[in-house]
């Protein structure tokens, strides 16, 4: 799944409430140097455990053994207990009258925690129970095509068979097989949300929805509002999208497969969920569209090693004016896949020590997504050094979708233009190449958009109450016709609950983020391609060894989240309002073309 390929390992992780403490403090407490005074302490307690657990957790995942399991797992208990009740003893000072500064800091502490426990601690143990099983049983999760006694396959293997068969029954069966594994989750998941609901309640919201919601420097009512706003902008290019790959799918597997008008089914498109559809570029790509050179085969021929590549990335931030890496980044990263011992090879960013101890853990090949994925990795970084002279609470990115957004941003600058600065290129690929790199873009990045939406979409009706559990399988289907214009291979019902077949809602892991830093990432690339002083396509653009645009990009990265993101933005954007016509003015040149091929092709837009 590829936006997750990410891990950027920063303070405050996702913590589900394993203890609740009540709050210490009485009213003779409630003053604002207390105030000042309880920050200051909290983040001098904290600090020593995020350190802790930082080297743990490094330790543990490139030395899997089960010692450092238990290792990694001590740590992140014990930051979880302090931050637990830290965040409901900073309840008690809501609505005080503080200092800007002291009263942006006792609300993100507050909202640090993703899944509130209440305050009973026998809810809290149930909670935490429930929140185990049920990740659990998705990494548990297996189909059994031939029945107990055959070969029972994972979600990888599963996966495999919707990226590379062509047969629309076997889809259809490896589909519904992955989505068997949840329906017993159902249950569960419904008290868990009445339990997190409570939770929230004791932290002032009236629940887990508006909690979560609460996190973006406006009210619940506008982020949800702010959300429909962004997703409005896009979805005529998404519409557009669509059509084209229905027409062509229905070209692949016939009439009886794909009609000429309605939704599509969700096993068609190489991905589980149907999230992103980079996997059937082959099926729909244009002709002539190669671009005209293979970036894996001129590293390979230059026997580029994995530092090498890191060496590329580090150097694109040194053009725009950055300082290089620290020696010990080199030192201490993770590049290869050692031979002697099993890690884990999921590219992430990490920050040990909140300072200057920066590292990626990645096992590099001499490929191109590899060379991207070093580019984002390195976003991160060098976001994380930015604002490392910070206090701890803000030492995080602007809102949870910036630092996925900076990642992505400086991959976008890994054109073909970039390259042939860079020497990789000898000569630029002709305009005609454009449409097919724009096109296997959009498969991912704009075909992800309303499924990153509706995920929390489902979720923040369910936590309202406005979904009943009677019927989350229904209201599922419903929103994701609404908004991807899919539907499911097979019979569903409400014994069914294929929500729970997303890792995220298994995981309790917020969705919007993703959706947003797809959003972001676009207005980032277009204010400092702007910056730069690029007048071309937007999807030409690299700020590569533009000075203005590494100063402008430096500002709002050293605000790490000390102020609303509305700020940040403004400080790189010069605009306050998120806006998703950056993603309309990438694509332009695709639009146009979809449009086009649709009107060739006889493909009406819609479902």
């Amino acid at each position: 799944m590829r936006l997750a390929r990410t891990a950027t390992l920063i303070f405050l992780p996702i913590v589900l409430c394993a203890v609740a403490l009540q709050a210490r403090r009485g009213p003779a407490d409630l003053t604002a140097g207390n105030a000042r005074k309880f920050i200051a302490d909290a983040q001098a307690r904290l600090f020593p455990l995020v350190l802790a657990g930082q080297r743990a957790n490094w330790v543990q995942q490139n030395f899997i053994t089960d010692d450092t399991e238990a290792m990694a797992a001590d740590a992140n208990r014990d930051l979880t207990a302090a931050t637990v009740e830290l965040a409901l003893d900073a309840q008690k000072f809501h609505g005080l009258v503080l200092d800007p500064d002291t009263a942006r800091q006792i609300e993100l502490l507050r909202l640090s925690i993703d899944f509130p426990a209440p305050r009973d601690p026998k809810l809290n143990e149930e909670l935490a129970k429930i929140a185990a099983s049920l990740e659990s049983d998705y990494g548990k999760g297996r189909w059994c095509p031939q029945g107990p006694k055959g070969k029972c396959l994972p979600i990888g293997e599963i996966e495999h068979i919707l990226t590379t068969s062509r047969d629309p029954g076997q889809l259809a069966a490896a589909w519904a097989g992955w989505h068997g594994i949840s329906p017993p989750m159902r249950g569960r998941f419904a008290r868990q949300v009445e339990i997190a609901n409570q939770g929230a309640r004791d932290l002032g919201y009236k629940d887990l929805g508006a909690y979560w919601r609460a996190k973006y420097d406006m009210t619940p009512d506008e982020f949800a509002s702010e959300v429909d706003r962004l997703w409005t902008q896009v979805r005529p290019l998404y519409e557009s999208l669509h059509a084209y790959v229905r027409a062509r799918l229905a070209q692949q597997y016939g009439a009886s497969v794909v009609p000429a008008h309605g939704p599509i089914r969700a096993d068609l498109f190489g991905n589980m969920w149907a999230q992103e559809w980079g996997n059937i570029y082959p099926l729909v790509a244009p002709q002539n569209s190669d671009p005209g050179f293979d970036l894996t085969r001129i590293l390979v021929e230059r026997k580029t090693d994995p530092k090498g590549m890191v060496r590329y990335g580090e150097r694109f931030f040194t053009s725009l004016g950055f300082a290089p890496l620290p020696e010990t980044f080199w030192e201490r990263s993770l590049f290869t896949k050692p031979a002697d011992r099993d890690v884990v090879c999921h590219a992430s960013a990490w920050s040990i020590d909140f300072k200057d101890d920066l590292r990626i853990k990645m096992c590099i090949e001499a490929n191109a997504d590899d060379f991207t994925t070093v580019h984002h990795e390195l976003g991160h970084n060098f976001y994380q050094r930015a604002y490392n002279a910070l206090p701890l609470l803000y030492q995080d990115s602007a809102n949870d979708g910036f630092h996925e957004a900076i990642g992505d941003t400086i991959a976008l600058s890994v054109t073909p233009e970039y390259l042939k600065k860079i020497g990789l290129l000898e000569t630029l690929p002709p305009a005609s190449a454009d449409i097919g790199l724009l096109l296997r873009q959009a498969l991912d990045k704009v075909a992800f958009l309303p499924f990153g939406l509706l995920v929390d979409q489902w979720r923040w009706k369910v936590f309202s109450g406005e979904i009943a559990p009677a019927n989350y399988n229904k209201a599922w289907w419903e929103l994701r016709l609404k908004y991807q214009g899919m539907a499911p291979p097979v019979a569903r019902s409400e014994a069914d609950f294929d929500p729970g077949a997303k890792y995220h809602v298994a995981a309790d892991v917020p969705y919007a983020r993703y959706f947003l830093a797809r959003v972001l990432q676009f207005q980032f690339h277009r204010a400092l391609c702007r910056e730069a002083g690029f007048t071309g396509p937007l999807n030409r653009c690299s700020i590569y060894d533009s000075k203005a645009a590494g100063a402008r990009l430096q500002k709002m990265l050293a605000m790490g989240r000390s102020k609303p993101w509305q700020d940040a933005l403004y400080a790189l954007t010069g605009e306050r309002q998120m806006d998703a016509t950056a993603i309309l003015d990438y694509f332009a040149p695709l639009k146009t073309w979809l449009d086009a091929q649709n009107k060739q092709l006889g493909a009406t837009p819609g479902w």
